[in-house]
């Protein structure tokens, strides 16, 4: 059985823009990868509203993505893959982070993987870098935060490319899979996730 670590935010935690709550595990997008790939494929979900790239929020405290990286892939080892799902959180302007800061963040999050002897056998995990969904019209609430951050949101996709070609990764742009947010202008709806986790159960049987 192959095991991959799906290391992400409240995307991938599941949140539902309608009501606030949380996707059933079978509409987030790790649960629609797990029913594509099967049994021979256990998906570990580490999804966590507010987290970051590398930076310690203000907003949503001990959230930093790069700092719990490491003790999660030893928790959760041996891993053939480890999909990283960051960056929304970074693109809010009270951050201040720019596009090269966030897709630096991310060549170090791919460094720790790489670094963390977490695959089988000691091996490094397969990795695959995936920038976030578009911004779309923000609610009120989502505006308060993330207004101002538009063109950062729209740079990620192409610095992430480079970092991950840079490192040894494979690369996904989430823009290419699944409209922005309908409902929030940030999360995707069940539709969205549904289709993000198709696309990522392809890159995963294809590769």
């Amino acid at each position: 059985m192959k095991t991959i670590l799906c290391y992400g935010d409240s995307v991938t935690w599941g949140f539902n823009p309608t009501d606030g709550s949380r996707f059933p595990f079978e509409q987030r997008w790790p649960g629609i990868l797990q029913g594509a790939l099967g049994s021979g494929y256990r998906v570990i979900e580490e999804g966590l509203s507010g987290r970051t790239v590398a930076t310690d929020s203000w907003v949503l405290p001990n959230r930093d993505g790069r700092s719990m990286l490491g003790p999660i892939l030893e928790s959760h080892a041996p891993l053939d893959w480890v999909i990283i799902l960051l960056g929304t959180n970074d693109c809010g302007p009270s951050l201040g982070r720019s596009v090269g800061d966030i897709a630096f963040g991310c060549a170090t999050l791919l460094w720790i993987v790489q670094k963390s002897f977490a695959g089988p056998g000691g091996t490094a995990p397969k990795m695959l870098l995936v920038s976030p969904p578009p911004f779309g019209k923000f609610s009120p609430f989502m505006d308060l935060f993330f207004r101002g951050g538009e063109a950062t949101s729209r740079g990620l996709a192409a610095a992430y490319a480079t970092v991950a070609k840079e490192c040894g990764a494979l690369f996904f742009d989430a823009a290419s899979a699944l409209p922005p947010g309908p409902v929030d202008g940030v999360h995707p709806d069940a539709n969205g996730q549904h289709l993000l986790g198709e696309a990522m159960a392809k890159i995963v049987l294809g590769s």
